[in-house]
């Protein structure tokens, strides 16, 4: 954006930060030969959401977790397996919201911080989760126009 001639503003800082958690999580860069014509980092994840995100996140991201070591309950594994693939898909899930093209419909930072932490919440399991009750903006989905949020008690 700044290279093209618009003015420095926020969302510009939303925007790179928004590509540097899809860089993150798929090991990939803007500049990648993969990404020709109309395909970009932004584009390349968005078109997976939600049900193939897992095919395109870094390996690396998913070793082996203590915890998942330890549970020797298969129905604990399961569970904590899926807590992690859910908050991989919703780190890429926020990824795509800042990086929308429209900087009006790039997701609101203090929104992002808000589901970063209940993303830490849900890895870091009950222990961390705060008895008081508060509305938490939960990102549903994300299209071309951008996200839609619900709040919702935690």
């Amino acid at each position: 954006e700044y290279g093209l001639g618009s003015e420095v503003s926020i969302n510009g800082d939303v925007y790179s930060y928004g590509i540097l958690l899809l860089e993150l999580m798929t090991r990939k860069r803007p500049s990648d030969i993969m990404f020709e014509g109309n395909m970009n980092l932004h584009n390349f994840a968005r078109t997976v959401l939600p049900d193939h995100v897992m095919d395109i996140v870094d390996s690396t991201l998913l070793a082996d977790d203590e915890d998942l070591t330890i549970t020797s309950n298969q129905r604990q594994r399961q569970a904590r397996i899926n807590n992690i693939m859910e908050c991989l898909i919703s780190v890429v899930r926020i990824g795509v919201a800042c990086s929308m093209e429209s900087p009006q419909d790039r997701m609101n930072m203090t929104i992002v911080v808000h589901e970063l932490q209940s993303i830490k919440s849900i890895l870091l399991g009950p222990k961390t989760v705060s008895n008081k009750q508060k509305a938490i903006p939960i990102l549903l989905e994300v299209r071309s126009y951008g996200p839609k949020l619900k709040e919702v008690r935690a």
